[in-house]
């Protein structure tokens, strides 16, 4: 009796040793499984998910709405803004252009907060790429973030094509990088100016130790020929005088692309391209001059072509590139443009002008105003 009463507890013992080890076991395991960060596929995979979560909201998709409690900043009090955006200090008579907030169908843009965001970018570059509208866009991000930092605490740098806000004690900058073709544009024999559809790096290494970067690349595609932004199109030895303008922004585009794929990790970087910014300079009804509110819907809702040849080269991209569609939401906000208004005295003009034809702005925005909502979605897409 006494013996098998020693067995059984022997028998439960094992059983419970057996269990406590097999637990320890697990824990290891788990443990282990966690620091193996060396498994470059899961987190590429993560990454995409991540990316993909995103795309379940449309931010292009919803409706303007006015708002007594934008805008987010005074133009008066930031320091950092071009004399061609500040259209109330240059004699815009009317401010409800400063007031409107996008709502997207079924999902919230969160408000801009300063600190919020720079808590989350410390120790971050931000990198905005492109034109002159990027530049827009890049002076409403500094106005949105620089009134939390003291004066002595923050600063603006110059390098090369390169301007940056950095926030000292966050360790933090917001800069803009002058690349609006994104590929090399260069002067040539006879002071001809060449583009180089299959060249980058010149650009490209200002921006390859950004955390985040949004590029944009679409409005010097599209000059006219009179104020064409090359004179001869270079690939590799071929030279070409003309080309088709979307056959040679694709090119562009996929030079580029090649780039962000070699030379960036998605673990480490995060890549945006905003889409084309809208202008309403054509004179079929679409002019900025004296417009005073959103339109309520488009008319004529029109896919540009530009659009549709991004996609592609995005969907053919291994690295997870958010497209950040603002063309859409923006079309309906003629009334955001300068207008007349690029300089003191813009009152003056437009009782010169009359109806503002020749010498309205019709492409850039007015700050604060609709790149403000951009860098919203921005900080809502981070």
């Amino acid at each position: 009796m006494a013996s098998s009463t020693f067995i059984l507890c022997f028998l439960a013992f094992s059983l419970l040793l057996g269990l406590v080890r097999l637990t320890r076991a697990s824990k290891l395991e788990i443990e282990e499984l966690s620091w193996l960060d060396d498994d470059k596929d899961e987190e590429i995979n993560m990454v995409l998910g991540r990316h993909d979560s995103l795309r379940k909201c449309d931010f292009g998709s919803g409706k303007w709405v006015y708002d007594q409690t934008y805008p987010l900043y005074d133009a008066a009090t930031c320091p950092y803004l071009s004399t061609r955006v500040t259209c109330r200090k240059n004699g815009r008579p009317d401010s409800d252009y400063e007031k409107w907030r996008w709502k997207p169908h079924g999902c919230n843009i969160p408000r801009f907060d300063a600190l919020e965001f720079l808590g989350r970018m410390r120790r971050k570059r931000i990198m905005l790429v492109g034109d002159s509208i990027m530049r827009n866009q890049w002076e409403s991000l500094v106005c949105l973030v620089e009134s939390v930092v003291p004066t002595d605490r923050k600063t603006v740098t110059y390098a090369g094509p390169t301007m940056a806000f950095h926030a000292l004690d966050f360790e933090t900058s917001i800069e803009f990088c002058w690349a609006p073709l994104l590929v090399e544009l260069k002067k040539g024999p006879g002071n001809r100016r060449i583009l180089h559809l299959d060249l980058i790096e010149e650009n490209a290494k200002y921006w390859r130790a950004a955390d985040v970067l949004v590029f944009d690349s679409a409005h010097w595609w599209t000059h006219s020929d009179k104020w064409t932004s090359w004179d001869l199109l270079m690939e590799g030895k071929h030279v070409a005088r003309d080309m088709n303008r979307m056959v040679a922004y694709q090119r562009g585009l996929r030079t580029w692309a090649k780039w962000i794929d070699l030379n960036l990790d998605p673990r480490q970087s995060r890549v945006i391209f905003r889409s084309m910014s809208p202008r309403h300079n054509r004179d079929n009804g679409w002019k900025c001059y004296k417009q005073r509110e959103p339109l309520a819907y488009a008319s004529h809702p029109h896919v540009p072509e530009e659009m549709m040849i991004l996609k592609g080269v995005l969907k053919s991209m291994r690295f997870p590139v958010y497209l950040q569609d603002i063309t859409a939401m923006s079309a309906l906000r003629k009334d955001g443009h300068p207008s007349v208004y690029t300089q003191a005295g813009g009152d003056k003009v437009e009782k010169q002008h009359g109806t503002g034809h020749g010498s309205a702005d019709c492409s850039h925005w007015c700050l604060p105003g609709v790149p403000d909502i951009w860098n919203e979605m921005l900080n809502a897409m981070l």
